[in-house]
């Protein structure tokens, strides 16, 4: 015989979590690369299915916001709740928190149907599904751009110079979308195992965004005064908000502790997504 017929020949699973983080990290970044030209095309494909068919087109990420703003300002006029005191007039403070808020609120929304959405593609096509998720997340930058235009229109309406704090608007959003991009994979996981998810998701973000103080000056003391400590979405809206508006801040720390726990919530459930996206398509 001229081979050893003891010889013994183990077949172990291809197991992604012996490969340690970093060597996920890269693979990721490796893969969302290779399919780069796929993701500006879904990019494109979302944005225009979105707008092309709407009467009022790009304008309905302006006409949302001023919805909300102006259903504050009835409520405030017949003595329903009250919206604060501010140094701004509230349009412009309200149009502020609504730009930073819908990079959240479209951006989840977006994120979590992208695989339902898809579900013919995903069974049809071999392709990264993490190039789904980023180009419906990517839709709430889009929006944030165009609510940025509306704002200058009010400070023009208003006869206001923007604080020069406001050059770094760009910086202050990354954590906020990061902590909205890294919630979108896991949600988009979710809501392709149970549907309910997607059905509630609309609810929930109205009622989250009632409970942050977007529209309205954080109360000093009470139950939102506590609830919005320990609610990171009031530190990534409100503290840039702030900081842009009057060129200070009192919450960088919480600013800080949020946009670290944004960038940890990114790269967890990024990670997740990573090892589980080749399952979806079994429940989709």
């Amino acid at each position: 015989m001229g081979r050893n017929s003891d010889s013994i020949v183990t077949y172990e699973p291809n197991n992604a979590i012996k490969k340690g983080v970093y060597s996920l990290v890269r693979e990721i970044i490796r893969e969302v690369a290779d399919n780069r030209w796929l993701l500006i095309q879904l990019f494109k494909r979302d944005f225009l299915s979105m707008y092309k068919q709407s009467f009022a087109g790009v304008a309905w990420a302006g006409i949302i916001p001023f919805l909300s703003i102006a259903t504050f300002l009835v409520l405030q006029r017949s003595g329903v709740l009250s919206v604060g005191t501010m140094a701004v007039p509230y349009p412009l403070y309200a149009v502020f928190g609504m730009m930073f808020w819908q990079v959240f609120a479209v951006g989840i929304q977006n994120g979590a149907n992208a695989l339902v959405k898809a579900g013919s593609m995903i069974v049809k096509i071999n392709f990264s599904r993490k190039s789904l998720v980023i180009a419906a997340g990517g839709q709430a930058l889009v929006t944030f751009l165009i609510q940025f235009v509306i704002l200058g229109l009010v400070y023009f309406y208003y006869g206001i110079t923007p604080h020069p704090t406001i050059l770094l608007v760009p910086v202050l959003v990354i954590p906020l979308f990061l902590f909205t991009l890294g919630l979108s994979f896991l949600l988009s996981i979710l809501n392709g195992i149970m549907r309910d998810i997607g059905a509630m998701l609309s609810f929930f973000l109205t009622f989250v965004m009632f409970l942050t103080p977007v529209l309205y000056v954080k109360p000093s003391a009470g139950v939102l005064s506590v609830m919005s400590r320990y609610n990171p979405l009031f530190y990534l809206i409100s503290v840039p908000r702030d900081f842009v508006l009057y060129g200070r801040t009192g919450d960088w720390g919480g600013f800080a502790i949020a946009g670290l726990a944004g960038v940890l919530v990114f790269f967890a459930c990024l990670i997740v997504f990573h090892l589980t996206e080749t399952r979806i398509t079994e429940r989709v």
